[in-house]
């Protein structure tokens, strides 16, 4: 059975606070968290062509929106490229979009995905847990705002290493337990 949008947004919700704030995976989440920022948005697609067009219509609503209204935006797909690997190789065609739109350098895309993985790891290997959610995601962050947030923050470059440090010390039980999506 197919979850509710409602169950798709307390999921990434709880994911949200639990792993990436309650971690500290990102130390610039909590803020946007807090304020009410973050926009929570979920594609009906089925397909990777209705994705990219929900996709368009994200991108556009977060252009048009105050940045004290809407910093950021989670797309999520629960019922779209399932398999890591199809959704990696959507990954390009989603940032021509971005590109195509001339929001290169206003608009940045990350990524999320139950199963992902980084080259060169195992499926199980925990340092991909720092980009695992619920349900396929992309990430539309404002450029600016990862500008602002990186002079905050000076050695944005050392959250990568801390963030293995904190999910090695952690373990797949410790995420398990976190109860924020797969643990596997």
């Amino acid at each position: 059975m197919d979850p509710s949008a409602a169950a798709v947004v307390q999921a990434t919700r709880n994911w949200l606070e639990r792993a990436v704030i309650g971690l500290n995976l990102c130390p610039f989440a909590k803020a946007v968290h807090v304020k009410g920022q973050v926009h929570y948005a979920v594609s009906e697609a089925t397909q990777p062509l209705q994705l990219l067009a929900d996709l368009g219509a994200e991108l556009d609503a977060l252009v048009a929106c105050d940045a004290r209204e809407r910093e950021t935006t989670l797309l999520m797909a629960p019922r779209c490229l399932p398999d890591f690997l199809e959704f990696n190789d959507f990954l390009p065609r989603a940032e021509r979009l971005v590109r195509k739109r001339r929001l290169e350098g206003v608009i940045q895309l990350a990524s999320f995905h139950p199963g992902y993985q980084f080259e060169g790891t195992e499926a199980g290997d925990i340092e991909n847990f720092t980009n695992r959610s619920p349900y396929p995601t992309l990430h539309l962050l404002r450029e600016d705002s990862i500008e602002r947030a990186v002079a905050a923050f000076p050695e944005a470059e050392a959250i990568y290493e801390a963030n293995i440090e904190t999910l090695r010390r952690l373990g797949p039980e410790g995420w398990a337990l976190l109860d924020v999506g797969p643990s596997e």
